[in-house]
């Protein structure tokens, strides 16, 4: 998770050393006040102006300072429960820790008991599933990787879990250590359906969609950025696998560094792995395969290969070309795991 910690003062600013030191878990940038900063630290000296410049370029912001300093800095910038950072509040003196925003889907609440553990401090969290141990549909899905359609269905669940009502599971993927607020009962009034398909098992449904799609993709040498993302888009559009369900693209060592191909994967938020042809050459499976391209390439198949390479999965778009780019996809395999936590 990557994180900027955020100081005001001298003990603001030890403790944040502390926490980037020590907190392997988070990819840490600290923000020191001018006046109590060091060498290691980013100096500022006008917290909406930092806050203003930072804000969308983080997982999650850790503030070490009053509550209320903090609520007035991100205001104006809050839009969504499923866009806000994670935002965190430590006090100065490191003994409570806050997490204000984003506690479920953005991992405010599990980063707050990491860090309070860290630190031997108290983790103060108010939201009502967690304070009652119960289970929370936000958390679930964010932990697993999963896509909620309808924030509304997500309110319905959870009020449903508090009320004591049970809540119904149907899922296209394997799943371990189901909470007892849940049953496999399709006779339930609300209930998540975890998949793909076009289903609605219960009365009130919350659908989670998985992120679990790897596309591989080849491309002719200079290829834009707009051509890629339309061959990418269109070959997508037929098997009707979502964009949002991509998590990350692959491609051969050769076009580690093209222009166009990076430029999408920036675009997109996808990290881009790429393999040599003798990698792709020894990775088992059906592919359709060209002497030109294993010519030019030393590999028969780039696109069908690298996402078979990379998501250790199954086929679920073979290779499909356009304007000079060959695109297709694998899934990742997945077992969801009510247990599993963002950090």
């Amino acid at each position: 998770m990557k994180a900027a910690i955020i100081s005001l003062t001298e003990n603001g600013r030890k403790l944040s050393a502390e926490i980037a030191e020590n907190a392997g878990f988070l990819d840490s940038e600290r923000c020191c006040f001018h006046s109590h900063s060091d060498g290691k630290s980013k100096s500022f000296e006008s917290l909406s102006g930092l806050v203003s410049g930072i804000f969308n370029e983080y997982n999650a912001l850790v503030f070490v300072c009053a509550c209320g300093i903090a609520v007035r800095a991100i205001a104006p910038h809050l839009r969504s429960k499923t866009s806000d950072p994670a935002v965190i509040v430590i006090d100065d003196c490191g003994r409570f820790v806050i997490p204000v925003l984003s506690g479920h889907i953005g991992g405010a609440n599990e980063l707050a008991r990491r860090l309070a553990e860290l630190l031997g401090a108290q983790a103060v969290i108010t939201t009502a599933t967690d304070t009652g141990g119960h289970f929370s549909p936000d958390s679930f899905a964010a932990a697993n990787g999963l896509i909620i359609t309808d924030m509304s269905a997500a309110k319905a669940i959870a009020a449903a879990v508090l009320d004591g009502e049970k809540v119904g599971f149907v899922s296209e993927y394997g799943y371990i250590n189901m909470p007892e607020e849940l049953s496999a009962d399709t006779s339930c009034r609300t209930g998540i359906y975890v998949g793909c398909c076009e289903k609605d098992p219960f009365p009130v449904t919350l659908k989670l969609v998985p992120r679990n799609v790897v596309i591989g993709i080849g491309c002719k040498r200079g290829t834009a950025c707009e051509a890629i993302e339309n061959a990418v888009i269109s070959a997508l559009e037929t098997p009707g696998i979502a964009l949002e369900r991509v998590c990350s693209a692959a491609t051969i060592d050769l076009k580690a560094d093209e222009a166009g191909l990076l430029e999408f994967c920036e675009k997109h938020g996808l990290k881009l792995t790429a393999y040599s042809a003798q990698e792709l050459m020894g990775t088992a499976g059906e592919f359709t395969k060209s002497d030109f391209v294993k010519s030019v390439t030393g590999v028969d198949n780039v696109c069908e290969r690298s996402a078979v390479r990379c998501s250790g999965g199954r086929l679920i778009l073979g290779k499909t070309a356009a304007d000079g780019v060959t695109v297709a996809a694998a899934e990742i395999p997945l077992t969801l795991d009510f247990e599993r936590r963002m950090l």
